[in-house]
């Protein structure tokens, strides 16, 4: 086994670019990309590889926006469960559609793939684009069904308690979600990247080195992350197998 890759125990596919919205607070900027994403066989394919040479203990599917390809998501996520991945996640805005019959569709296929674990992205920078109508019937769907942990998943600016106009909007909307009693996780504060630091500089403080909390060791990988070209370590899953790819991995020499 490679001994950069001997803590190995996550897969994360970033799925697509694409998204339903144009968040001024998104770290990856303007996902100018529409219809590039992750093909679900190659992707699950690949999870069935991984999990049987190495213990994962979790997956993640997310975007852009992922479920505007949920019949991939499923199939990956369908792989995780047969491959006995105990934890696997969807992070999601929760808008891919205004019909409510797809919506509910939707979200029953995502409870039948396996998915056990789902954070929905709401906050003020998310809601100055998108509806809340949908995302709330979204979560409404989710609710009816068996999913063990479904929380909103808010970024905050600065940090969470900092007294600004977005995160003070943010704990409105919070409070929505929880009056329908869906718990906020800890979220995540924004990072002075893409958009973020295009549009929010002004909550900068950018004389403070900062390193984002994505960042790992390539010494020691713990999780390996698949982009919507197939892109991952350095290699491309779509010309090399990703036992391949694994195994030839090391770390750039500085």
């Amino acid at each position: 086994m490679n001994p950069y890759l001997r803590n190995l125990n996550r897969i994360e596919f970033l799925l697509t670019f694409a998204c339903t919205e144009r968040c001024k607070h998104c770290s990856e900027g303007e996902h100018t990309s529409t219809g590039e994403h992750l093909d679900g066989e190659a992707a699950s394919d690949l999870v069935h590889k991984v999990a049987n040479k190495y213990k994962i203990k979790s997956l993640m599917t997310f975007g852009g926006e992922p479920l505007l390809f949920p019949d991939a998501v499923c199939k990956i996520h369908t792989a995780a469960r047969d491959a006995n991945i105990i934890e696997r996640q969807l992070i999601t805005n929760g808008f891919f559609s205004h019909d409510e019959t797809k919506i509910k569709h939707v979200t029953e296929s995502l409870v039948k793939s396996g998915v056990n674990d789902i954070l929905l992205s709401v906050d003020a920078f998310h809601q100055e684009i998108i509806p809340l109508q949908p995302v709330m019937a979204f979560a409404k769907s989710v609710l009816a069904l068996d999913i063990p942990n479904f929380r909103v998943h808010p970024a905050w600016l600065v940090n969470k308690q900092a007294n600004n106009p977005y995160n003070n909007k943010t704990r409105e909307i919070l409070a929505e979600f929880h009056a329908i009693g869906i718990p906020a996780s800890s979220g995540n504060i924004i990072f002075p990247g893409g958009n973020a630091l295009k549009c929010l500089t002004e909550y900068f403080d950018l004389s403070v080195p900062r390193k984002s909390i994505y960042t790992q060791t390539p010494r020691d990988i713990k999780a390996i992350c698949v982009v919507p070209n197939g892109d991952v370590l350095r290699g491309n899953i779509y010309k090399t197998s990703i036992l391949e790819i694994l195994e030839h991995y090391a770390p750039e020499k500085k």
